[in-house]
């Protein structure tokens, strides 16, 4: 396992990308390494420590400078202690210490604050696409579908397949929440919770609450297919942090993450008062100072599930904004070729019930990309976020090829 920090990491990629003949700009290595629309800031804000580059972003940018991953990693490690060693030697003189200690403590603030900034940015960016695809796509199918009677509902996984597994292979969960969909709008159509008036926030977190949660007439509740999947830590992708909840899902959660990912600063506020003073005793000192290397240690310990977390937040609205441009056109379209109401399954004709079939299964994914628990990678074990990690990238790539597929 690779030992190294992102500021490391940053210093390493900055000093690397100048030194290319002729210098490459941030704008350059972005376009290099396939990073997408606004990729220089991200190139800045890896540069500056603030976040740092997955596996697949990491590779690309080796590629970009003429470095193996292993290269560019090796040199972080080597980076890394060295940047240890200059910190753990220590001023002699009290005014130097408590110089020393006033400039962690500010770093340590202006990085915790830009975290909170890069956090508010994604989540404000996924939340502005997902609340068109909610309005646009989502429960416009639902209007739809609820003026259908006769519609079958999709098969559902049997309880074994749930139970023999470590963890819910994402296929089954998708078809579980597309069944839950499915079963909702049944709900709906019979004066249900889910049949309040449609658009808006509020008529969507209680169709996706019915969605996730199922009701008598299901059985086992849909959110129980991912029970298996959090008690063996690998990521509760329904349960505690959805949109129907209100809970850390992405749509759900973003003012909750902002203020996670400041917490080692705020962690610092009752000691805060010690830096404003011009003189400060020894002990004073020390004790700032063990506060302010704690914080850091906070920082330097959730660097990968926060790196990790806005990997999610850039891939995500991506997924969605493909639905927002292409689902609502083919929605759109099989809406005008649909027969006059009163109508039944059998009036749709084949190609009508693919269609349908096909929504609903789109409808799945998109409830299953929205309700990633991505607070829960920030406080995540170095094992249990290697295995979040692998259920949300499988999530994200399921997703994704299903709804091209569809739409």
């Amino acid at each position: 396992m690779n030992e190294f920090s992102a500021e490391a990491m940053g210093l390493v990629i900055r000093e690397y990308r100048l030194d290319q003949s002729p210098s490459m700009t941030q704008d350059e290595l972005a376009r290099r390494a396939d990073y997408g629309k606004g990729g220089a800031v991200s190139i800045s804000r890896i540069e500056h420590g603030l976040i740092s580059p997955r596996e697949h972003r990491l590779a690309a940018i080796a590629l970009a400078l003429r470095l193996t991953p292993e290269q560019l990693k090796q040199e972080a490690e080597d980076r890394t202690r060295s940047l240890a060693h200059q910190r753990g030697q220590r001023p002699v003189k009290l005014r130097e210490q408590v110089a020393e200690t006033k400039r962690r403590y500010a770093e340590v603030n202006e990085k915790a604050a830009q975290r909170s900034k890069i956090t508010q940015e994604h989540g404000e960016a996924f939340y502005r696409v997902h609340d068109v695809v909610r309005d646009e796509f989502f429960m416009r199918f639902v209007e739809l579908a609820k003026s259908i009677s006769g519609a079958p509902e999709p098969e559902r996984p049997r309880q074994e397949e749930i139970e023999s597994a470590a963890r819910t292979p994402t296929a089954i969960r998708i078809g579980a929440m597309s069944a839950g969909i499915a079963n909702a709008i049944r709900g709906a159509t019979a004066g249900g919770a889910a049949g309040a008036a449609v658009g808006g926030a509020a008529a969507y977190g209680a169709f996706t609450a019915a969605a996730l949660f199922g009701s008598a007439s299901t059985g086992t509740a849909i959110s129980t297919l991912s029970g298996v999947a959090a008690t063996n830590a690998t990521l509760a992708l329904l349960g505690g942090g959805t949109l129907a909840a209100g809970g850390a899902g992405m749509a759900g959660g973003i003012l909750l993450l902002t203020g996670m990912v400041a917490a080692p600063a705020a962690a610092l506020a009752a000691a805060g008062f010690y830096v404003l003073r011009r003189r400060r005793n020894k002990k004073e000192e020390e004790r700032l100072r063990t506060e302010v290397e704690a914080a850091e240690a906070a920082l330097d310990q959730s660097q990968q599930g926060f790196d990790a977390m806005i990997e999610v937040l850039l891939r995500a609205p991506d997924i969605v904004e493909y639905v927002s441009v292409h689902g609502t056109h083919a929605l759109e379209k099989w809406r005008a070729g649909l027969p006059p109401e009163p109508r039944d399954w059998a009036s749709l004709g084949q190609d009508g019930q693919e269609r349908y079939k096909g929504f609903l299964r789109v409808a799945g994914c998109l409830l299953a990309v929205g309700s990633i628990n991505v607070s829960a990678l920030l406080t995540a074990e170095p094992d249990a976020l290697r295995e979040m990690d692998a259920a949300i990238d499988e999530t994200l790539r399921y997703a994704d090829r299903t709804i091209r597929s569809i739409v």
